[in-house]
């Protein structure tokens, strides 16, 4: 089938690798509590050295694949553009924060603690600002949609990330009344996006003056995959090794959490998908500005959930139940934009010239 080609084994399962390293991390903290103890002395500006280099080997990947010059050509086709960007800046954020507020402090008061909702609330304003990752190559590529444009959507919003995300995140958990350290969170920007932002750009640069488009794209990126997956999986174990007690003493909160994130991914998806399809907008553009809008850089959620409120924080517990649950959502609206691809016109121009500046008059 299609889709199973068009997505790598562990990206394929990794729902089941999440649940496993739950597991394992929670075996660590219990049975050899001395590990997560020896981690926690290794901080810096409330950082964890171990896990900020983990997520460096996660984010710097994904910048590399990025090509920033698509962004000269953003002027081109710009309504898909647009749905995107609004979408994922104006729209996603508040939608998130307002449907959290509501399960966690309302609806779930019953099961929830006023503090420690607080905390979750603070780990979903984290995804819902941190629009798209690598991944949404992925979700873009099992729907047919167009490589170019996807290309020019994650420069964009990756871009856009460096000056919106700080003041974004700490207006809205100011709105929640929750107190925003900001040098932390500035040195958190910093640290996982700006600093990973340039060494991508400047390794591209310098690969592919020496090498080659074709060896960068085809070789040198490839060799960083299981890397990025190995990142993250490792960053997951250390996390719940300090989540154990959490977890323990409140096992039914990880269903709790998955269901205010689950109903924003879905209707984020539909404001997008939904919105191209108003206005017209081929099917190579919608599905890919759907799963642009509906996909969280859940890397960078989980990297500032940890350095604001810490490992064993349920902040970081909620942005982990996210990676948990993105791929068998993504791939349920992966689905359902194949099947409604009739909805859409046929595609009259070539998608890519237009993209990458070489349409032809």
């Amino acid at each position: 089938m299609k889709n199973k080609e068009g997505i790598r084994f562990f990206e394929r399962f990794l729902s089941l690798w999440v649940a496993l390293c739950i597991v394992v991390g929670i075996a660590v903290g219990q049975w050899l509590p001395a590990v997560p103890a020896t981690l926690s002395r290794f901080e810096y500006a409330n950082v964890s050295i171990p896990v900020a280099i983990l997520i460096w080997l996660m984010i710097y990947p994904m910048m590399l694949k990025v090509d920033f010059r698509s962004v000269r050509n953003v002027g081109r086709r710009p309504r898909g553009i647009v749905i995107t960007c609004v979408t994922n800046w104006l729209i996603k954020p508040f939608t998130m924060f307002a449907i959290a507020y509501l399960f966690f402090h309302v609806i779930f008061k019953t099961f929830i603690p006023a503090d420690l909702a607080g905390e979750y609330l603070a780990g979903a304003v984290l995804l819902g600002a941190a629009p798209c990752t690598a991944m949404v190559f992925v979700w873009s590529y099992l729907t047919r949609g167009d490589a170019a444009y996807t290309l020019v959507q994650v420069a964009v919003n990756d871009l856009i990330i460096l000056v919106a995300f700080a003041p974004l995140v700490a207006f809205l958990l100011g709105v929640g009344g929750i107190a925003v350290p900001w040098d932390t969170l500035l040195f958190s920007v910093i640290l996982f996006v700006v600093i990973p932002l340039l060494a991508g750009i400047i390794t591209r640069v310098t690969v592919i003056k020496r090498r080659g488009t074709a060896y960068f794209n085809h070789v040198f990126v490839k060799r960083f995959d299981n890397l990025t997956m190995g990142g993250l999986l490792l960053t997951l174990v250390i996390l719940f090794s300090f989540q154990g007690k959490i977890i323990f003493g409140n096992p039914f909160h990880i269903i709790l959490i998955a269901i205010p994130l689950v109903i924003q991914t879905i209707l984020i998806f539909f404001v997008a998908y939904g919105w191209a399809k108003w206005w017209k907008l081929p099917h190579e553009v919608a599905a890919p500005a759907g799963m642009i809008g509906a996909s969280n850089f859940f890397e960078l959620a989980v990297a500032v959930a940890i350095s604001l409120f810490g490992l064993q924080s349920g902040a970081a517990l909620v942005t982990v139940v996210g990676v948990l649950v993105e791929v068998p959502v993504m791939l349920a609206l992966v689905r359902i934009a194949n099947r409604t691809r009739k909805w859409f016109p046929v595609v009259e121009y070539n998608l890519d010239a237009i993209y990458t500046g070489e349409e032809k008059r």
